[in-house]
């Protein structure tokens, strides 16, 4: 009969059985099929209460361990229903089924597309005119940004190539890019790359601090990189004045403005116009596919203020890979033409309306709400310390989150761990992965979470 160890791997004694029960089965010393002690016998066996048993193995279904089986028992699952590794939480994709049903059919119009083999040369260094214009398109139609000119548009490769070639244009080696305390780590790696630095400043419930900024301007800052909308990783907004704010300290110290918008489409109808409108003259505005529809597209858009800025953006394009590619701009295109973007975003919307449901009932008062139900990722902030360890219960559990460490930029203004639930297939996998979450958390933070759970 299997007696399980417990050990101090989590901070509870359901969390710990649970988490043998899986230690087990992946080592091989419980296989598929085994019957597992009835409750009261092996809550005497390890001198815990029988309560405890019953919601470890309650717990252990709903992860997919074991099946109950009533008036047999509770047996391992077969192997094909086990988890293959951890479920993972530390990538911030959407929800991947409304375009993969839309895929195939997708593939047959292009075949039937009197363009389709333009796409197979060299595209021009700002993409072609038809994916300009359409990219346009969808700046208006998930950002609200109107005054998008196809003219000033770059089709790049992701969002992330879309960032380098702004910070790259406007820094020199050993200037300094201002940013929220914590924020994309993307901005980071582009920083180490080309000799930059990065400066955290102090955020409130809006994001940056007005005040925060004009400090680090008076200093000396050149270049601000922001999120102001669902901020990656708080979830945070700026309202229409914290923006405007924002611009005018821009235009007081010559500051530029490099403007994230990705996750403007999950917030659609519910954020303000992007800061960028703001202080156009001063402003490089970022938008893409890669979180609203899907990562594989690799298609961003970068739009600059003026002719002279879009030259020298052309010029780093021509110097590093001549063209962009074109195969992801032009399946994003179709969908921007013939609608299915906008039918993706909806369903997107919706689908993460659900999840964020899921998250408030099983985290509770632990996670801070995001400024719209629909953000794609949860901040819960807690001392660095606390984050790492919870991080690690975590994986040790079968959950991956992001390191703690990656999007924070001054950890003495702000800590805690990002979780993303757009990545995981269906709702039964985020319920058990968030509850693992909960579970993780250091001990005075569990008894809240289990309290609400």
């Amino acid at each position: 009969m299997w007696t399980p160890a417990l050990l101090d791997d989590a901070d509870t004694v359901t969390g710990r059985l649970v988490s043998a029960l899986r230690r087990d089965i992946a080592e091989g010393r419980l296989s598929p099929g085994t019957k597992l002690p009835p409750h009261r016998e092996l809550a005497h066996r390890l001198g815990i209460g029988i309560g405890t048993v019953t919601a470890s193995y309650a717990e252990a279904a709903r992860q997919g361990l074991l099946t109950a089986q009533v008036g047999r028992g509770s047996f391992v699952a077969e192997a094909a229903a086990l988890p293959a590794g951890p479920i993972l939480m530390g990538q911030n994709i959407p929800p991947l089924a409304p375009s993969a049903r839309r895929f195939s059919a997708t593939l047959t119009k292009l075949r039937n597309r009197a363009d389709l083999t333009d796409q197979l040369t060299y595209a021009p260094a700002a993409g072609h005119d038809t994916h300009r214009r359409l990219g346009a398109i969808w700046l208006r139609q998930t950002s609200g940004m109107d005054a998008a000119d196809p003219k000033r548009l770059i089709v790049t490769t992701g969002a992330q190539q879309a960032m380098t070639l702004a910070v790259d244009t406007l820094c020199r080696p050993g200037d300094t890019i201002v940013t929220e305390a914590a924020t994309y780590f993307g901005i980071r790696s582009i920083a180490q790359a080309g000799g930059y630095k990065v400066r955290g400043l102090a955020m409130d419930q809006e994001g940056l601090l007005p005040d925060a900024l004009e400090r680090a301007a008076a200093q000396g800052a050149r270049v601000l990189y922001t999120l102001p909308t669902l901020q990656n990783p708080t979830g945070r907004t700026m309202s229409a004045a914290r923006r405007a704010d924002i611009a005018g300290i821009a235009r007081k110290y010559g500051l530029w403005i490099i403007e994230d918008d990705i996750y403007s489409a999950f917030a659609l109808g519910n954020s303000p116009p992007p800061l960028s409108l703001h202080a156009p003259e001063r402003s490089f505005y970022i938008n893409g596919t890669s979180k609203a529809l899907a990562p594989g597209l690799r298609t961003g858009y970068l739009l600059v203020p003026d002719a002279d800025h879009l030259e020298r953006v052309l010029r780093l394009i021509r110097a590093r890979i001549y063209a962009p590619a074109t195969m992801g701009a032009m399946i994003a295109s179709q969908w921007i033409e013939d609608g299915s973007a906008a039918e993706i975003v909806s369903e997107m919307q919706a689908e993460m309306q659900q999840r964020g449901a899921i998250a408030r009932r099983m985290l509770g008062d632990v996670m801070e709400l995001p400024a719209d139900p629909r953000c794609p990722h949860i901040w819960l902030p807690m001392p660095e310390l606390a984050a790492e360890r919870m991080a690690a219960r975590a994986l040790r559990a079968g959950v991956e989150v992001t390191p703690p460490s990656a999007p924070v930029v001054d950890p003495d203004l702000i800590s805690g761990v990002r979780v993303c639930v757009g990545a995981i297939a269906d709702h039964r996998q985020v319920e058990s992965a968030l509850r693992i979450i909960a579970m993780s958390m250091t001990s005075e933070v569990s008894d809240r979470v289990e309290a609400v759970v």
